[in-house]
């Protein structure tokens, strides 16, 4: 196979481009680096197709070696045909490659294989070579006692068992049998009696976020949209996929696969005797009622090879593959969201208060300066069973005072709602513009239990610890949900019930993408966030921590090359990601890379600029800039590299997360019961799915922008497609019940 014209033809690209793109993943380059810093080679593809190629890549190498391994197994049987190698070097997918193998893998002991132990193999050859002979009188040829064929049937039923596993073997047969079933099969779900949790026992609490243990008739009542439900196979949605293996897997649901069986029967009675299948002429018989018939008895190996071999294992792998592509579809959304979290600006230069809302253990309370630093933690109790409101205030309004605190990021969590009231009557109460935030906490409390916090304050506690994150994750997003595992962020759906490999890969590249398109300061930036930076690794992620504890703050991106396991390689792929600001060289301060450091001062001087004169950029050089084409030349650089040497020029340190919206401010509070149908609110996109949107209007429980309700500018294909995490959105209440806590809303105005 030509794997690269292969993946041209697939991602609608260039072949030159993905011989440049393997080229230099060979190399041993990153994808943010290829997609940063070589643009030339590769004709300027973006991260997400460079990602799609690099998995495309891994895919289709792995395919070649598998034929590699499976050709070499088939022609050590000495069974390897020029036509069965044509197969298996053509094969495009390891579906197809290993249904072509299916004949020749060594099989565990089935009845087939026991019948060929028994010598029947001859005899199922000889019927279905000649069907105008008559079984009975071939098979009394085979009857042996000791072999335990002690009756013609005894026979007949063992070459039929041999007939049958050699048409589920058959590799074109599988190939069309599943396209039938993929096209006209259809899922029939049902409620499971007698399963599930006893009555009256608890559901442990989900992973993914806040919330309370769920009694069994809460959790079953998730899947009463499934209790009768049926779909054909090929309209079926990613997200009905995951919530119907979830209850499955809960045993709340019964599942199966219906496929178009007399259709599938008659395409093989067609392909094997050249005859049609009639259900009806066979139904009911056994091969005692017609050993002497060979059409009809291939008729029955034909009915029992599918119905034992080729369906239960058709049904699994259709199963599997939509299992595999809501995955694929639920991890891009969730990557998508993700990347939207991460890339919220940051709010900086701000005193903030982070509050861990709690009810019996109290809420913890952690001030945080405008570089992140922890400047005083306390714990207060202004909810149920102390209900200290008016000491908590108290204590909030001196904290505000001393450190000048302008805002207050409050977790999303259990005892929020009630923090956030108390919090808005106090504002109220103080005379300085004060504002608070609820922020999502998801996440927050996994950290805070981890190495990685205990290591970073080793004398506070995990209440402590959680509320330092939560005000940080306001003042830094990205800096500091960098340290939480990514699937624990919460702005995903089933995420606990997918391929976690596969998510923690693909989430793992969206940090990385993320981390690397922002930059990082060198000089403050923690391991965690390193480890996420182009070429460095968590080992030299602590090693560029520890020199910088040992020798002091870097005064140049030259200065990594002596950090320890960091060689040139490694260097190369970071150099441009990292950012030093009033260092050495002005330069450092750019997503320049320092292999372009003379083209930029030679742009520089030809232009009649300083280096040194860089400070808050040279405004308005990229109209200076007359003839890009001749310039590039002039300097050896491709358009693409000096148009991004321009733009860093212009705005030295720039960081693309200051284009995306704010955060709403908030300084009074909303209650479910405020609210009334018509109503028009502003809110934040905290979660997007396949069916809608999730939006927080400051009531503590996020309403639901259904996918119909998102726009009526035309059909929506996903939500994604028109809001994303983070967007700020005007929305109508089009509903509220309060019993259900559902609020429903619209983007119609």
């Amino acid at each position: 196979m030509d794997i690269s014209k292969k993946i041209a033809e697939e991602l609608k690209i260039n072949k030159w481009q993905v011989d440049a793109v393997i080229e230099l993943i060979d190399e041993g380059n990153t994808i943010p680096f290829i997609a940063r810093y070589r643009k030339e080679k590769h004709g300027s593809l973006d991260d997400e197709q460079l990602r799609m190629l690099d998995e495309r890549l891994r895919y289709l190498r792995g395919l070649e070696e598998r034929k590699e391994t499976i050709l070499a197994s088939i022609e050590e049987q000495g069974k390897l045909t020029d036509e069965l190698r044509a197969q298996i070097v053509a094969a495009e997918t390891l579906v197809l490659l290993e249904d072509l193998y299916r004949p020749y893998k060594q099989k565990r002991r089935t009845r087939a294989t026991i019948a060929k132990e028994k010598g029947l193999e001859p005899l199922a050859d000889a019927i279905i070579a000649d069907l105008n002979v008559s079984p009975a009188e071939l098979a009394a040829d085979y009857i042996d006692e000791e072999k335990e064929v002690a009756t013609i049937e005894d026979a007949l039923a063992g070459a039929m068992d041999i007939l049958a596993e050699r048409f589920s073997d058959e590799a074109d047969y599988r190939t069309e049998i599943r396209k039938m079933t993929r096209e006209d099969g259809q899922i029939v779900v049902s409620e499971k009696s007698g399963k599930g949790a006893k009555a009256g026992e608890e559901e442990p609490e989900e992973a993914n976020g806040p919330g309370k243990n769920k009694k069994l008739a809460d959790r079953k009542s998730v899947y009463e949209t499934y209790y009768d439900f049926t779909s054909p196979l090929k309209k079926l949605q990613g997200y009905q996929v995951l919530a119907i293996n979830r209850g499955e897997n809960e045993k709340f649901l019964s599942v199966k696969i219906d496929a178009p069986e007399e259709r599938i029967l008659r395409y093989l009675s067609s392909e094997i005797i050249e005859d049609k299948y009639v259900s009806d002429q066979i139904e009911g018989k056994q091969i005692a009622d017609v050993k002497d018939d060979a059409k009809m008895l291939i008729m029955l190996a034909i009915a029992d090879s599918y119905k034992r071999l080729i369906a239960p294992a058709i049904e699994r792998e259709l199963r599997s593959d939509l299992t595999e592509a809501a995955e694929d579809g639920a991890i891009r959304v969730f990557g998508k969201n993700l990347t939207q979290l991460l890339m919220q600006p940051p709010i900086k230069n701000q005193v903030v208060l982070g509050w861990d809302p709690a009810f019996r253990t109290g809420c913890k309370l952690a001030v945080v300066d405008g570089t992140g630093k922890v400047l005083h933690t306390v714990v207060v109790y202004p909810t149920a069973p102390q209900n200290k409101i008016e000491e908590t205030k108290k204590t909030v309004k001196a904290l505000i005072d001393k450190y000048d605190i302008t805002l207050i990021s409050v977790g999303n969590g259990t005892a929020s709602r009630e923090s956030e009231l108390v919090i808005a009557d106090m504002l109220k109460e103080v005379k300085k513009p004060v504002h608070y935030v609820i922020v999502n906490e998801a996440g927050a409390s996994v950290y805070s239990a981890s190495k990685r916090a205990t290591e970073e304050f080793p004398e506070f506690d995990v209440g402590q610890r959680s509320a330092v994150s939560i005000a940080r994750r306001l003042q830094d997003p990205l800096a500091e949900l960098v340290k939480i595992e990514p699937r624990s962020i919460g702005v995903g759906q089933y995420q606990h019930d997918m391929n976690q490999g596969k998510l923690s890969e693909a989430l793992g590249a969206v940090v990385e993408d993320c981390v690397n398109h922002v930059g990082v300061d060198l000089n403050t930036a923690s391991a965690s966030l390193l480890e996420y930076v182009s070429g460095i690794s968590k080992p030299i992620a602590k090693n560029i921590v520890a020199y910088r504890e040992a020798n002091g703050e870097f005064h140049s991106r030259a200065e990594l090359k002596k950090v320890a396991k960091l060689g040139p390689k490694a260097f190369e792929q970071c150099a441009g990601f990292l950012r030093i600001t009033g260092g050495k060289e002005p330069l450092d301060a750019t997503g320049v890379h320092p292999e372009s450091y003379a083209a930029a001062k030679k742009l520089l001087d030809n232009l009649g600029f300083e280096k040194n004169d860089l400070g808050s950029g040279f405004t308005g050089l990229s109209l200076i800039v007359k003839n890009k084409n001749d310039l590039a030349e002039k300097l050896g650089l491709g358009i693409e590299t000096l148009s991004d040497i321009i733009k860093e020029l212009e705005k030295p340190g720039r960081d693309p997360r200051d284009e995306m919206p704010k955060p709403i401010l908030r300084g009074d509070v909303l209650e479910m019961e405020d609210l009334k149908e018509g109503m028009i609110l502003k809110g934040t996109v905290r979660n997007v799915i396949d069916f809608g949107a999730f939006v927080d209007i400051g009531v503590h429980q996020d309403g639901l922008v259904h996918i119909s309700q998102l726009t009526n500018k035309g059909f929506v294909k996903h939500p994604l497609d028109v809001v994303s995490v983070g967007d700020i959105v005007e929305v109508k209440v089009l509903s509220v019940d309060i019993k259900k806590k559902r609020i429903g809303l619209s983007m119609i105005l």
